[in-house]
């Protein structure tokens, strides 16, 4: 048995082209989806993120503006430019790229960004709004993941959930998304004491830890979905995932690879919680 691939550039171009179609539509009504991107310091990684979010916009037709800020801008300095995009009616997403300098509190920047432009979902208010159930902005390589989902037609309804990871930006919203959609989902992390006999009786498996090979074909149970949103380097320098995709690729039903399954899902779900911001500011 080899697992079927869910392809998560194949996804990110249809939803892309439908973020497309719902921008040009609001365009004709006098209103540009806009994101304003905030970059502080010179931190490469978040430089290639945030390359990679402007021109998702850009192809999209949504409006982007990057701000980019040395490394020794103060927190008060920062705030008052989310204070201010707040109060931007041209703007509807506001992200602030992480990791901070250590000398700003980022949990206070995230906190002082509008829920109602809280594109990323980090705000507390987001966070209370998926746990009850109520209208607001997921987090978007959860939301992704769901998005993966959905487009193989999988009904979680009654199924057995794990979740590796406990982070706030993915292992918990992911926990809630499932258990939104009726599957009982156990939450594992590293304090879990067996991890293997908790995997084994998945039917899909959610692997975010960030850490190489932590889910193993023995592991998996067969059929089973996978969806490995780990982001990490082998000893040949190549980009992998947090699954050992050659071991489990022969025991799961559906897989995603790395690069190319959750990784491209996380910034088009950005585009769509942007342009669902921007409606929601025209009243459409």
């Amino acid at each position: 048995m080899t697992a079927q691939l869910i392809d998560g550039n194949a996804l990110s171009r249809q939803l892309r082209t439908e973020v497309a179609q719902r921008a040009a539509a609001l365009k004709t009504r006098g209103t540009t989806p806009g994101l304003a991107v905030v970059l502080v310091g010179d931190n490469p990684a978040s430089q290639v993120y945030v390359r990679n979010k402007v021109k998702a916009c850009e192809d999209s037709g949504l409006h982007s503006v990057l701000e980019k800020y040395d490394a020794d801008m103060s927190e008060a300095a920062l705030l008052a430019r989310v204070e201010a995009l707040n109060n931007d009616p041209a703007i509807h997403g506001i992200l602030v790229q992480l990791p901070l300098p250590a000398h700003i509190d980022a949990q206070k920047v995230i906190e002082a960004i509008s829920p109602a432009k809280d594109v990323d979902g980090f705000h507390i208010a987001s966070a209370g709004a998926l746990m009850t159930g109520m209208p607001g902005f997921w987090p978007c390589t959860p939301y992704g993941c769901m998005k993966m989902l959905e487009s193989i037609g999988y009904d979680l309804r009654g199924k057995h959930a794990v979740v590796i990871g406990r982070s706030n930006i993915v292992g918990k919203p992911m926990a809630l998304m499932l258990l939104q959609k009726d599957a009982t989902v156990t939450i594992c992390h590293s304090r879990t004491a067996d991890l293997k006999a908790q995997t084994l009786q998945a039917d899909v498996i959610v692997a975010a830890v960030g850490k190489r090979n932590v889910l193993t074909a023995d592991m998996v149970k067969p059929g089973a979905v996978v969806l490995d949103v780990g982001m990490n380097r082998n000893d040949e320098g190549k980009l992998c995932g947090d699954v050992d995709f050659e071991g489990v690729k022969s025991v799961a039903g559906w897989i995603t690879p790395v690069p190319g399954g959750v990784g491209p899902m996380t910034i088009t779900m950005l585009l769509v919680n942007t342009l669902e911001a921007a409606e929601r500011a025209a009243g459409a």
